[in-house]
Formats: structure tokens, C-alpha cells, sequence
């Protein structure tokens, strides 16, 4: 898993699968999401990141 926050652009970007994206939806406003051909979810995509969340480009991982 991959997170990359563009601030320039201000859009959070979680990739889950590096397989190829074959349709995306947007499920409310802003937020994307991207499949695989078998309708698996490859990626989130959180557009305006910076007013959806406090800060976008600080990420912590916590395995349980």
C-alpha cells in the first residue's frame, strides 16, 4: 500500500493494488474510487484533501 499526498493539487492518493485501474467512480463528491476488471478496489483518491481531513500529508500505519 502507497500513500501519496500532491499538496500543489491538494489530492490524497491511497493505492492499494498497482494492478490496472479499469473504471472509477466517485462515491460523494470528492472521493474516487478505482477498480480493477474484476471489481476489486485498486485506489482512493480524496480530492481537496486538506478541507476533508486536518492534515493530508501526515500518515501513520498501525498494524494490529
Amino acid at each position: 500500500m502507497k500513500v501519496k499526498y500532491d499538496k500543489e493539487v491538494d489530492v490524497l492518493y491511497i493505492v492499494f493494488s498497482e494492478k490496472k485501474i479499469s473504471e472509477s467512480d466517485e462515491e460523494k463528491p470528492g472521493i474516487i474510487l478505482d477498480y480493477d476488471n474484476t471489481g476489486s478496489i485498486v485506489g482512493l483518491e480524496i480530492l481537496n484533501a486538506s478541507k476533508k481531513m486536518e492534515n493530508p500529508a501526515h500518515v501513520e500505519y498501525e498494524a494490529a
